[in-house]
């Protein structure tokens, strides 16, 4: 073999295959007739590699489980402990590592779930490959193809390489997967422009498509990482996936209350020795017991739990979760990128317009299911009664090698995609096909040709007589048409506006016609078909949008959503789908254009239309890119491996789980198990609600830390003993998180939930409104707080009791807050708001029965230095609580008098 052939891949761009002429590529090649030696595949093996693609690189499981401690407020949770074990606090310093491990491990096992081993893309490539080698034929694994083998393919085969058409019989394949084509493309050998989109490369078959008709040879010009498959996998490697809304915005608010923590400890440690005359070594733990009251050490395992609770609901609603953030991620975003066909489409053809002489009539229904009936003028007709459609469907039936069956409570199709479509309208007009057949069995055909662009069959019906039915490209069956199914000569014109009117409107026309042959026929030839036919009508067909995703978009678009369809389809197709959709598509923007668009223009054209037509998966990640440098959130829905780039690159990525490609979901965060759009919906709702319930645990977390921070400060201010020590501090963190906090995971969706906007992606994780309410609660538990210390002091002059009053009151005021936080913005003061969150209630008796032990048991008069208080002090303790719910209520009132509507 020459040398020259050592490096094809280098010498000759993938992109240019399909420009050249077959001979060209074979000689740029250097591929034999009859194949490779044995000796030169082998050579050619070690030069290239494997025909597999890269497996996704993986964390090791200690790593996993070290990341979970990469969080800042992390890191002040366990420098805090660092200090408390030196200053000898062990069961303090103890407690904080238990919180930590427990977040970690939390985290550790849902991570683990998510990152599963799935050599996704890997699962695209075929196992066997039929190859000429030597000149003989042999079956090789896949993995073994290099580029020069000559590669023999047929119906129903999985494609294994990139490959150059030589031969091509009636050739077909499904490149939906690639390129988002909804109907199978035809393909032959002869060369096309350089330039040509990858949809419209017919002369070449790709990796990981499906041929669904015909027979072809091809040579290998690419394998492994080398193929369009391969190189989406690289798009997808390459990709940097962004931190969610809600990572963003919980890194942010631990940056600023660690250093919020770490000033105000040292301007205290200042205070204390300069102006309080404090001895060090007792400011110090002072300070500590006050770091410690300030870090919400229960937050991310509030919010682990509270994300964990929303990837059940979801699950319930078809939805899998892969990855925890993105729970809350999808009520955040402000655009879905979704793709057409098999997310908003069925990816099932269906006849919806046949047009007869002189009328046209409606077809309902969608996919491939008989369901559905035929309309006039609005007026549903008896489809039995009405000859030529009965006719029509006739053809539609035995014209056709598709078969439906009904299986797991579906139809699924064996067969090309257009023939499924007329055999359910054949079905739809009440043929009995096993009857149909057998009263006209077929006697011989003309298999579909690309080249001819039609099929033929030639049918007896047991008494002699020969009848030939005829479907294919409207333009050629017109040629052999001599006049209508009225009787009447064939009158092109009507034809031909039906015909303008149907593409027009995006709709895959096929022509049907038949004409009776000589008794006795029963062989049928190419020149068997000259203009003798009758022709019996057009049929119009599309893939449809999902009944529920016209509902779903509209959902989404009612709550402030923007939807965009990006498709691989054609611009007229998509834009149709678009207007049934409800979206902005009268002037569809399109991949060539995205290629040749400055950033401003391309963000005003996306700003104009939700519908880009053409779409390659480069052009479906600048989209991605150019809608997140505008500000948006973007989720990006698919099924496709073309969509895997655009799905990692999003804010959010959602794939379909049965259709759906192992790349798209593996590159996704969500997987939804039905393939549903309007499952979006669902999920964008929950994603709100599991939002409202993080700023709900925050609400309450962080004043209630907020006002036990402010009694050590106060007590340090005024040179007070401490009305709680760092162990008591801790012990509430941890009962009320377990109890109260983890409550709010559980909150139903607030009213207005789907009726408002998304929020502003800068909207901050702490809004003004949220801060006042913090700020104003914090200052009330520290009010009432110093006043039942000092109660209590006074009564029973026990340091001891005064503290387990001050921990009760705490404890008390925390309990009826939690219904203040139930919701935001409406009144408390409704038995709603003591039934509609029954495990609210649970969690308040459970806290009661920790508290009584805290208070009474003698080990945590031991452990945490507590006595019981007064018994005129509980009195006070549950007067100030009701007190504190009361101010809160009214604060509530004031903000509704203002108009407030959301925090």
């Amino acid at each position: 073999m020459d040398a020259r052939a050592a490096a094809p891949h280098e010498r000759t761009p993938a992109a240019a295959w399909h420009a050249l002429a077959a001979d060209a590529a074979l000689a740029a090649l250097d591929a034999p007739a009859g194949g490779l030696s044995a000796a030169e595949a082998a050579r050619r093996l070690a030069h290239y590699g494997r025909n597999e693609l890269p497996p996704p690189p993986r964390r090791s499981a200690f790593a996993r489980f070290l990341a979970q401690f990469d969080n800042l407020l992390i890191y002040v949770l366990l420098a805090a402990a660092a200090v408390t074990l030196s200053l000898g606090h062990t069961v303090d310093a103890a407690a904080i590592v238990g919180v930590v491990l427990i977040n970690a491990i939390i985290g550790f096992v849902q991570e683990g779930r998510a990152e599963r081993a799935l050599a996704a893309l890997q699962g695209m490539l075929a196992a066997r490959a039929t190859v000429l080698r030597g000149g003989e034929r042999h079956e090789i694994a896949a993995a073994e193809l290099v580029p020069g083998d000559w590669v023999l393919v047929a119906a129903g085969d999985r494609v294994p390489a990139d490959l150059r058409l030589l031969r091509a019989r009636n050739l077909r394949a499904d490149e939906a997967a690639l390129t988002g084509e909804s109907v199978p493309v035809d393909k032959s050998v002869d060369a096309v422009a350089a330039d040509a989109p990858l949809a419209e490369r017919s002369p070449m078959l790709y990796a990981g498509t499906t041929v669904v008709f015909g027979q072809g040879m091809g040579v290998v010009v690419a394998t492994g990482s080398a193929t369009e498959l391969g190189r989406i996998g690289a798009l997808v490697s390459g990709v940097t996936e962004l931190a969610t809304p809600l990572a963003r915005k919980l890194d942010q608010f631990a940056r600023r209350i660690t250093a919020f923590i770490v000033v105000g400890c040292a301007l205290a440690y200042v205070y204390g020795t300069t102006v309080q005359d404090f001895g060090a070594v007792d400011l110090f733990l002072a300070l500590v017991g006050l770091a410690v009251a300030a870090i919400p050490e229960g937050l991310p395992a509030i919010v682990t739990i509270t994300l964990a609770i929303g990837t059940q609901t979801m699950a319930r609603r078809n939805a899998i979760v892969r990855r925890l953030p993105a729970v809350e991620t999808l009520g955040s975003v402000t655009v879905i990128c979704t793709d057409k066909t098999g997310t908003l489409t069925k990816n099932e053809m269906t006849v919806v317009q046949v047009v007869l002489p002189a009328r046209t009539l409606a077809v309902s229904g969608s996919g491939y299911a008989p369901e559905g009936g035929f309309a006039h003028d609005g007026r549903a007709i008896d489809p039995t009664a009405d000859a030529q459609l009965v006719e029509f469907a006739r053809c539609a039936l035995l014209c056709n090698d598709a078969e439906l069956r009904h299986r797991d409570g579906e139809w699924q199709l064996v067969g090309d995609p257009t023939e499924g479509a007329l055999l359910a309208l054949a079905l739809k007009a009440e043929l009995d096909a096993d009857a149909e057949r057998k009263a006209a069995p077929r006697v011989d055909e003309i298999p579909f040709d690309s080249e001819l662009r039609l099929m033929a069959t030639l049918h007896h019906d047991h008494r002699g007589h020969a009848r030939v039915y005829l479907k294919g490209a409207p333009e050629r069956v017109l040629e052999l048409c001599v006049t209508a199914a009225d009787g009447h000569p064939l009158a092109r014109p009507y034809w031909e506006r039906a015909l303008a009117q149907a593409a027009g409107a995006g709709r895959r026309v096929l022509a049907l016609a038949t004409a009776e042959f000589a008794p006795g026929t029963v062989a049928l030839s190419i020149d068997d078909l000259t203009p003798r036919f009758t022709l019996l009508g057009l049929a119009a067909m599309i893939d449809p949008p999902r009944p529920e995703a016209i509902a779903a978009v509209a959902e989404c678009r009612a709550a402030g959503v923007r939807v965009k369809m990006i498709t691989g389809d054609h611009a007229a197709t998509a834009a149709a789908i678009g207007a049934q959709l409800g979206l902005a598509a009268a002037q569809p923007l399109t991949g060539p254009e995205v290629e040749a668009l400055a950033e401003a223009q391309l963000a005003a054209r996306l700003a104009a239309t939700d519908v880009v037509a053409r779409a390659s998966p480069e052009h479906k990640l600048r989209l991605v890119m150019a809608l997140q440098a505008g500000g948006e959130i973007v989720a990006m829905t698919g099924d496709g491996a073309n969509d895997a780039p655009a799905l990692k690159r999003a804010d959010i990525g959602v794939a379909m789980g049965k259709k759906g490609t192992d790349a798209a979901k593996e590159a996704a965060e969500i997987v939804l198990a039905d393939d549903n759009f309007a499952s979006i919906a669902n999920a964008v709702r929950e994603g709100r609600v599991i939002y409202d319930n993080i700023k709900k645990s925050l609400l309450f977390v962080l004043p209630t830390n907020g006002g036990q921070a402010g009694v050590i400060l106060l007590a340090v201010l005024l040179g007070l003993a401490l009305p709680v020590t760092a162990a008591q501090i801790l012990w509430v963190n941890m009962v009320t998180t377990v109890t109260l906090a983890l409550a709010l995971a559980f909150e139903p969706a607030e009213p207005d939930v789907m009726a408002r906007p998304p929020r502003a992606p800068a909207e901050p994780l702490i809004t003004r409104p949220l801060a006042s309410r913090i700020v104003y609660v914090s200052v009330l538990m520290v009010a009432a707080v110093f006043a039942a210390f000092e109660w209590e002091l006074a009564a029973s002059g026990s340091l001891a009791a005064a503290r387990t009053a001050a921990v009760n009151m705490i404890v008390a005021g925390e309990l009826l807050y939690l219904f203040n936080v139930r919701h935001f913005i409406e009144s408390s003061w409704s038995r709603e708001t003591l039934t509609g969150n029954r495990i609210a209630l649970a969690v308040a008796a459970l806290l009661a029965l920790l508290q009584a032990g805290f208070t009474f048991a003698p080990f945590a008069h031991l452990l945490f230095g507590t006595a019981a208080p007064t018994p005129g002090t509980w009195v006070v303790i549950g007067a100030l609580a009701v007190l504190l719910f009361g101010a809160v209520e009214a604060e509530k009132a004031w903000l509704r008098r203002r108009g407030m509507q959301r925090m």
